[in-house]
């Protein structure tokens, strides 16, 4: 995987962040992955200085309100969360009964020549979140993801998301920094 273009403001506060799968393919539809990329944000909680305030993986797209502890960089979490998860994901995706997402991955036109599997886009787009206003629009937006797609008829419904601890108090697969 390329060395991901993150350039961020403020590093150490809070940032909604969008990862997003080369081509918008729809690389997670299975358990698996979601479970991957979960443990994946655990472990950069645990080691890694990351604090976690909203979040929702889709399909093709992951959203954050993410920010690094003191002393550490948001933008060295997130190269590194991309970095494991692309390694890990390559074998789900070779085992993966859909061959059709391993030949879309090859092929698209994102990929460079120097590299040989790529699963996210490089760019983030990084928002700083400077008002509670600003956060509150972001986590809700976060929320209604899953809603706005039609898999759920209510945000806590959606195992994969903040919304269960924000709204029915639910812990969910990630644990939420009440810290903000």
């Amino acid at each position: 995987m390329p060395v991901s273009k993150i350039h961020l403001e403020n590093e150490n506060q809070i940032h909604f962040l969008t990862f997003t799968t080369i081509e918008w393919i729809d690389i997670f539809t299975k358990l698996e992955y979601f479970e991957l990329l979960s443990k994946s944000v655990n472990y950069c909680q645990a080691n890694l200085g990351l604090k976690v305030y909203g979040y929702v993986f889709m399909t093709n797209h992951l959203h954050f309100l993410w920010q690094a502890k003191e002393g550490k960089k948001l933008s060295d979490i997130v190269r590194s969360y991309k970095r494991f998860t692309t390694e890990k994901i390559k074998p789900l995706v070779k085992r993966d009964s859909r061959k059709y997402i391993n030949g879309l991955i090859r092929t698209s036109f994102y990929k460079r020549t120097r590299n040989k599997f790529q699963v996210w886009q490089d760019y983030n787009y990084p928002e700083l979140t400077e008002t509670e206003k600003f956060f509150q629009q972001k986590l809700n937006y976060i929320h209604n993801n899953p809603v706005e797609k039609g898999y759920v008829a209510n945000p806590e419904d959606w195992f994969y998301s903040s919304a269960g601890f924000y709204l029915s108090g639910e812990v969910g697969s990630i644990k939420i920094d009440e810290d903000v």
